[in-house]
């Protein structure tokens, strides 16, 4: 029991992979988590556990509550605990809001905001059992501000921020924080369908004129999950470059 456990949706690229090699350089247990990029993780796994660390792999869907109550029990039947639990999954997509289909929208609220939501109610048990536990959730810079031609996207982020807020409040008696990471544009997969032309602008738009980078977002990510952030709750950390004050 005496070793830290996280685990962290959305691992296998990215923020999720990044804030994964932050807490395996820390000596933590991690769990990684994917749903589609199976072979990314699987590489990423045997990265971490080269390195000597104690890493554990589970598939799933987020936005499908059985997968994800499967997600959380393998975890703690392998690791015993969990400490951190980091809500990294997501999907973006341009759209004007016009041309949203149903379809679309509820596949965004559904990874986005309902994976939040299902995540949070498998592993509540576990630290409410043991009066200690930290979650963090990822929002967007625009969930906070919104974004044009991402409608679904901005609604299922601030959602995402709603949530933490109030979680933390109800949680916080049986020594639970609940905080939220809303980063800026960062330098991912996840934006790679904007073109050259469209980085380089929102990277001058950003008063420290660059893209985040996904270490950058792990570290606030980290900052949390430390004894630094124990008096942390109910708070959104805004690693954007100055973006949005």
């Amino acid at each position: 029991m005496s070793k830290r456990t996280v685990l962290i949706t959305g691992s296998s690229r990215g923020i999720g992979a990044a804030a994964a090699r932050r807490f395996a350089q820390e000596g933590w247990g991690v769990g990684l988590h994917c749903h589609t990029d199976l072979a990314r993780a699987q590489a990423l796994a045997q990265e971490l556990r080269a390195l000597g660390g104690q890493v554990g792999l589970y598939p799933g869907d987020v936005a499908e509550r059985a997968q994800v109550d499967q997600v959380v029990e393998g975890f703690l039947r392998d690791f015993g605990h969990l400490d951190v639990l980091v809500c990294n999954a997501g999907l973006a997509r341009q759209e004007l809001f016009t041309d949203i289909s149903l379809d679309s929208w509820r596949q965004m609220l559904g990874v986005n905001l309902d994976g939040v939501f299902h995540c949070c109610q498998a592993a509540l048990p576990h630290m409410i059992s043991r009066k200690a536990g930290k979650i963090i959730t990822l929002s967007s810079m625009w969930g906070q501000v919104g974004a044009s031609c991402e409608v679904a996207y901005s609604a299922a982020k601030a959602g995402v921020i709603g949530l933490t807020r109030a979680l933390a409040k109800e949680v916080g008696p049986s020594g639970i924080t609940v905080n939220c990471v809303a980063p800026g544009v960062i330098d991912t997969a996840m934006n790679g369908a904007l073109s050259p032309e469209t980085l380089a602008a929102l990277a001058e738009e950003t008063p420290l004129e660059r893209l985040g980078t996904p270490e950058d977002v792990a570290q606030a990510i980290w900052f949390l999950a430390s004894p630094a952030g124990d008096f942390f709750t109910g708070q959104v950390l805004a690693p954007n470059g100055g973006f949005i004050i």
